[in-house]
């Protein structure tokens, strides 16, 4: 990680604090992280800094159901996984995570789905950013001559700006598998 790189911070929200604390051990070395022993703390230790949040599903006074969906009311475009000995069942489908780990979870499954996470996140982000600068793009087109858009300082800086968006975008992409591509594009559908 480089002096200008900023450290992604992740929230481990477990009711059992020796897991909690060894769930943030194991992110330490890579991430900044926040824990919180149940869901009311960690609604406080929620904001737009928090760019992954692991929750327990099951904990006592509020639940990591609960801890979800006030996560998703904020509008903040956090990547949630529900880390849990809760077997999946039909009620998940409604669920807003974006991933679902079930207990027991071994450090280098944990490492992996909070990288696929990020990845998945930054992929969407990019992908909005691309397609607002397309649909500019589109727009100039349609009213503009190709000599003015030709001769227009901005529309080339456009051009750049959507070149350089694409690299990114396929620099991401090689780092996300066949799963990780359907729920960005299914999150996409949904904005």
């Amino acid at each position: 990680m480089t002096a200008n790189e900023e450290r992604r911070t992740v929230l481990v929200v477990d009711d059992e604090p020796d897991l909690a604390d060894l769930y943030a051990a194991w992110l330490g070395e890579g991430y900044e992280t926040r824990v919180a022993y149940g869901g009311n703390e960690a609604i406080e230790l929620f904001d737009e800094a928090v760019d992954v949040a692991l929750i327990d599903r099951l904990m006592p006074e509020m639940s990591g159901d609960e801890v979800l969906e006030h996560i998703r009311d904020t509008g903040h475009d956090c990547q949630v996984a529900m880390v849990t000995a809760v077997e999946p069942d039909f009620d998940i489908i409604e669920m807003g995570f974006d991933d679902y780990l079930v207990k027991p979870i071994l450090r280098d499954e944990l490492l992996e789905a909070v990288q696929n996470l990020l990845s998945r996140g930054d992929y969407d982000s990019q992908l909005r950013d691309l397609y607002a600068l397309v649909s500019k793009r589109a727009a100039l087109v349609t009213q503009k001559s190709e000599e003015e858009l030709a001769g227009s300082e901005e529309y080339q800086e456009l051009e750049e700006r959507i070149e350089a968006l694409q690299a990114d975008l396929d620099r991401t992409a090689m780092e996300l598998d066949s799963d990780d591509f359907e729920v960005a594009f299914r999150k996409l559908s949904e904005n």
